[in-house]
């Protein structure tokens, strides 16, 4: 398996642009992407959703896997990824054939995020199937099982109880000799862990230092049962982050994501000045996170992801 070096990561989670025209929003996109890159992030992503999430589900949003090709091209180093693919969204052949195009066109940079598809919402407006919480999780274990195959082998076959693949050509094959890093979202202790102590190169979970230091507890738990070296898997969270140049501006940008969030936001969000995040990040690194990776929902200004790759790169 392939070790994934994931330090600080920036999430776009947004796509509606104050003063940018629609024809103009990828260009926006790949502003952020290049500034994220010089100013210290690893690693850019994107949400792996066909409606907006965070507000209004109307709200503009790109598909994940183009607009991560788009970017591809405009940047020359930073890994890139969805966090994460919904399991039912995509047969998992299908799915390994893109990553592997991703990785192809980025150079080696695609990563596999995967988790099991939350959001009944979109899957009802959508028409995706609906399926109970333990089907979902036995279809991420076949869906890794089968991007691992097609990662590392020419031709694979495999027969689950949901999905089968019969000697499944993936060419051209992942410029890594050793495959495309595959990371599982989500922080379930029964099965997400447990998944990703088995077939996993990496995780990313939500959660205070509290929260992370058990949940990294339990993963080490289910890599013990399953025979693994813990230290194989990359250790991530996701975080909103409200950062400002001081923390009163970052307290006014924090307000509305409090309000839409509730206490939530003390579990999933960051805020403060360079300062403060960065000492919260030292706090996340410390409980046994391994790489952080923040969501700005004003990654339209430039200056603010240079001002949080500055704080927060080098922890």
């Amino acid at each position: 398996m392939t070790k994934l070096d994931i330090k600080l990561g920036l999430q776009i989670p947004l796509f509606e642009f104050p003063g940018v025209a629609p024809d103009k929003l990828f260009e926006r996109v790949s502003d952020i992407a290049r500034t994220a890159e010089a100013s210290g992030f690893d690693s850019v992503w994107v949400m792996d959703h066909f409606e907006q999430i965070m507000g209004d589900p109307a709200a503009p949003i790109l598909e994940g896997y183009i607009a991560l090709a788009g970017i591809a091209a405009r940047t020359e180093r930073v890994n890139l990824g969805t966090l994460v693919t919904g399991v039912l969204y995509r047969n998992p052949a299908v799915l390994a054939k893109m990553v592997t195009s991703l990785d192809v066109l980025s150079g080696g940079r695609a990563v596999l995020g995967i988790g099991a598809s939350w959001n009944e919402s979109e899957q009802t407006h959508y028409g995706i199937e609906r399926v109970a919480l333990a089907e979902r999780m036995d279809r991420l274990d076949e869906a890794i099982e089968i991007c691992r195959l097609m990662f590392t082998e020419v031709a694979p076959s495999f027969k689950g109880r949901y999905y089968e693949i019969h000697e499944a050509h993936n060419a051209p094959r992942p410029v890594r000799p050793d495959g495309i890093p595959i990371m599982v979202g989500g922080g379930g202790e029964k099965r997400t862990l447990r998944a990703v102590a088995r077939y996993a190169d990496a995780c990313n979970i939500f959660g205070d230092a509290e929260t992370i230091r058990h949940k990294m507890k339990v993963l080490d738990e289910h890599c013990a049962a399953a025979g693994r070296n813990p230290r194989e898997i990359t250790r991530t969270a996701l975080k909103t982050l409200a950062i400002g140049p001081d923390a009163g501006a970052a307290a006014k940008k924090a307000d509305p994501l409090r309000a839409r969030f509730g206490e939530r936001f003390g579990v999933i969000g960051m805020t403060g000045g360079p300062d403060e995040v960065r000492a919260e990040a030292r706090e996340l690194r410390e409980a046994g996170l391994d790489g952080l990776i923040v969501n700005l929902p004003d990654a339209y200004d430039l200056d603010t992801v240079a001002l949080a790759g500055e704080a927060l790169s080098g922890i």
